[in-house]
């Protein structure tokens, strides 16, 4: 049967230092709806996404309702189960008519299987996409007698995002997956780009003595844990330690068979016991075939660990290759990377503080803000003028100001891109590509990316003399035909590093253009 949890009470003590939160602007009343809750076993990236849109916005002054599927927790915004895992899916448009009554926006969270909200929802509609399954249907189906319905799956899966969603806007959580919607036929104008944010940490953690290499994520399929336990047979050669895997999912039991020496399962942890790996671990490894962005990576990051992963969707957008951690483009590059950074600890603390630096700039205010700049324009259909300031989000979430820059007449133009004589630097223009130069356009990046330093207004120019201007970091974006950059020479392994019986078979699929 259907269940509803209502909104907990909030406690007095932490509001009545803020000032009472302005009446949001339309749309007020926003419908989430999407395949599970943070208080799933099945969660993972996706719900935490979600999560945090719903409860920023909640604190914003927005009345929130997230109907899924499943178990459900007490949340600070309304939380309704439609049913079980699957059979939600059929039970949603009833849902939402005898339980959730009319909204301003609804939010369909496309996750592989669509609602088709469009269809039967008469009022505005957002569709949020954190990666487009294309391959994974396969990989969840294999070729045997199941195959058919991984084929069906994923055309409809492609009609539902090309055509079904043809009307409205979409939020695409990196541009990796702006640019797999613009493969399967989606108009690039729709799309909006919205970057995940980051936890500020906790006190920095010591880091462990031994080796200590760390996966973590849901134990499916397309995570590929099977092909890293095969390549620790081969690196743990070279560097010993141990191999701490942890979450759960519906692989743990076979994979937990194939695990050799040195490897530890450590299932579900606490958010204090995360922390705590994630500063001891020397590496982060992510042999995924596919991410929309990567949040793990985002985390580590921000514990000093750089990530060793695959060039793959999503993991381009979240690794700087060569600065924040290493993108192998193959089975033997990934073992001879995990085996070159872990014998050499200078590399790692620099590719550590390079990655702390990036990932610093992502914080959820403005994920938070960004979603809801692309909410007015799905339910209003204008788009917000730019904002060059923010006033706080209530207490938790903390508060990032972007203030404009402004090019004083004459003074010199920061890379990426010409900016208009004296004129404003607005969120989520121009970004630079790894060769320097403007980004293709496809898709609108708004501000949920890295956030700049502050850049003081310049003063009124007294002479002929140019400003310097500093330049303003942008976020990463995937190479293509408009701005490639030379593909970095391989690694360079010192003979005691060699990894027996590597071969360069196996390659992870890739969409790099």
């Amino acid at each position: 049967m259907p269940q509803h949890v209502p909104a907990s009470p909030r406690t007095a003590a932490p509001r009545s230092a803020q000032p009472p939160a302005a009446p949001p602007a339309t749309p007020r009343r926003i419908v989430f709806l999407t395949r599970r809750d943070l208080g799933n076993p099945a969660a993972g990236g996706s719900e935490l996404l979600v999560d945090k849109l719903a409860d920023g916005l909640t604190r914003l002054g927005h009345q929130v309702t997230l109907v899924c599927g499943g178990p459900a927790a007490r949340r600070d915004y309304r939380v309704v189960s439609a049913g079980g895992d699957l059979g939600h899916y059929l039970r949603a448009r009833r849902t939402l008519a005898r339980q959730v009554g009319d909204c301003d926006l609804l939010v369909e969270v496309c996750n592989g299987m669509p609602y088709l909200a469009p269809l039967w929802h008469r009022g505005p509609t957002l569709c949020l996409v954190n990666h487009v399954h294309t391959d994974l249907w396969d990989m969840r189906f294999g070729g045997g007698p199941l195959a058919p319905a991984g084929r069906l799956g994923r055309k409809l899966e492609h009609w539902a995002l090309r055509e079904g969603q043809r009307r409205n806007l979409m939020v695409a959580v990196s541009s990796s997956t702006a640019d797999a919607l613009g493969a399967i036929g989606v108009e690039r104008d729709r799309v909006r780009v919205v970057h995940n944010g980051v936890e500020e940490p906790g006190p920095q953690l010591p880091r462990s003595g031994e080796p200590l290499f760390l996966a973590m994520g849901r134990l499916v399929e397309y995570k590929r844990i099977d092909l890293l336990l095969r390549l620790w047979e081969r690196v743990r050669l070279v560097t010993g330690g141990r191999l701490v895997i942890v979450g759960d999912g519906p692989e743990r039991a076979r994979l937990e068979r194939m695990a050799g020496p040195g490897v530890e399962f450590a299932g579900h942890v606490t958010e204090a016991e995360k922390h705590r790996l994630l500063c001891a671990a020397w590496l982060l490894l992510h042999p995924s075939a596919v991410e929309g962005w990567g949040l793990v990576v985002t985390e580590a990051a921000m514990c000093s660990t750089p990530t060793v992963g695959f060039d793959v969707p999503g993991l381009r957008d979240s690794v700087d290759d060569g600065v924040t951690g290493v993108l192998a483009r193959g089975e033997s590059s990934f073992a001879a990377a995990w085996c070159s950074l872990a014998l050499s600890e200078r590399r790692r603390a620099s590719m550590g503080a390079a990655a702390r630096e990036r990932a610093a700039g992502y914080t959820w205010a403005n994920t938070v803000r960004a979603f809801r700049d692309v909410a007015v324009e799905a339910a209003t259909g204008q788009r917000p003028a730019p904002v060059t300031a923010s006033a706080p989000i209530p207490a938790p979430v903390p508060v990032a100001t972007v203030p404009a820059a402004r090019i004083p007449s004459g003074g010199p133009v920061p890379s990426g891109g010409p900016v208009p004589s004296g004129g404003p630097v607005p969120s989520g223009g121009p970004v630079r590509s790894r060769s320097g130069g403007s980004a293709p356009s496809g898709g609108t990046v708004l501000t949920a990316a890295p956030a700049p330093a502050p850049v003081p207004a310049a003063p009124a120019p007294v002479s002929a003399a140019p400003v310097p201007v500093p330049t303003v970091p942008a976020a990463r974006t995937p190479l293509s035909a408009a701005s490639a950059a030379p593909v970095p020479a391989p690694l360079s392994v010192p003979a005691s590093a060699r990894v027996p019986g590597a071969d360069e078979g196996g390659a992870p699929p890739s969409r790099r253009k």
